[in-house]
């Protein structure tokens, strides 16, 4: 159980947040008057009292609302929690979606004193269910539903498709499959063939919204702007050959031309990624030959079954 220590809001971004006393808070859109509410999966921002006072600890006077949180709530360690963690405040319920964030311009706090607390300790979360908190409404934590469907992202690969030259067939493809399948498709990301940015990418969808399996699309043959693989060997922690090379031999009844495909897959942390075919096509087959397996592997990766075991 936890206590709800602060609320925090400001109708302008880029500027601190002030606190009161309470705040109404709206299904799939966050908290009424604050700058960051809105339809994405950052509506609303949560940072533990501990971590704050910990921080003025060293000396810095900092006021709530000051590392840009909405919500101030004693008892919860949240970097520690896993994503999909609820909280149920009053008749508000709100399912954490990220843990920490990139800081692209620093605050005022980190220039005042060298650090921000924010990136690295606070959570972000969606509005489930609205309605009115308080400052001092208790705070419970419940855990997420080891019955819901797995999270997923894709992110598709193309120097003319992120110009607009090109429309975007595989990636939108591969989400339509995903979601007939149950999966909740969390992400859509269209970038272009940088290395940096897709190393980048992996690591936040892995690292901080925690989604189960990431899919790539492109990049993954020989040309010199092909840079998928490398990328995605670069962040994952444990390869898993078996996919790729299943990918390959099945795409090979259909293509000799699959033996130039140089992609991977791997694990990192509990996130797999898998690099499929550019062509819409190519993504049909490969994903309807993998999906049957694909469930379980994550059920294990995710410590939902430990029997690999066949019937």
């Amino acid at each position: 159980m936890g206590k709800l220590i602060a609320i925090c809001t400001s109708e302008n971004k880029g500027t601190q947040k002030q606190q009161v006393e309470s705040a109404v808070l709206r299904k799939d859109h966050g908290i009424e008057g604050d700058a960051h509410a809105g339809n994405w999966h950052r509506q609303v921002s949560l940072l533990g009292l501990e971590k704050i006072e910990a921080f003025r600890e060293r000396g810095a006077e900092v006021e709530f609302g000051a590392f840009g949180e909405n919500l101030v709530i004693e008892g919860f360690d949240f970097r520690n929690l896993p994503v999909g963690t609820r909280f149920r405040i009053g008749d508000v319920l709100l399912e954490m979606t990220q843990i920490g964030k990139e800081c692209h311009t620093h605050c005022a706090i980190y220039h005042m004193v060298g650090d921000c607390i924010m990136p690295r300790e606070g959570v972000f979360a969606k509005v489930l269910e609205g309605g009115e908190v308080k400052v001092g409404d208790e705070v419970t934590e419940i855990q997420p539903d080891p019955e819901r469907p797995f999270t997923a992202a894709w992110i598709t690969l193309s120097d003319k498709g992120a110009e607009g030259l090109r429309k975007d067939e595989s990636g939108p493809l591969i989400g339509a499959i995903l979601t007939e399948n149950g999966y909740d498709v969390v992400e859509t990301i269209l970038i272009p063939d940088d290395e940096d940015i897709l190393k980048k990418e992996l690591m936040r969808l892995a690292d901080q919204r925690q989604v189960n399996v990431v899919m790539t699309t492109g990049g993954t043959g020989f040309s010199p702007r092909d840079i998928t693989p490398e990328a995605t060997e670069a962040v994952c922690e444990r390869m898993t050959p078996g996919i790729s090379e299943a990918i390959r031999a099945y795409s090979m009844t259909k293509t000799p031309r699959a033996m130039l495909s140089r992609a991977v897959s791997g694990i990192r942390g509990r996130t797999l990624i898998i690099n499929l075919p550019g062509s819409p096509k190519a993504v049909r087959e490969s994903m309807e030959f993998i999906m049957s397996s694909l469930k379980h592997g994550l059920e294990i990766l995710n410590g939902r079954t430990s029997d690999c075991a066949r019937k």
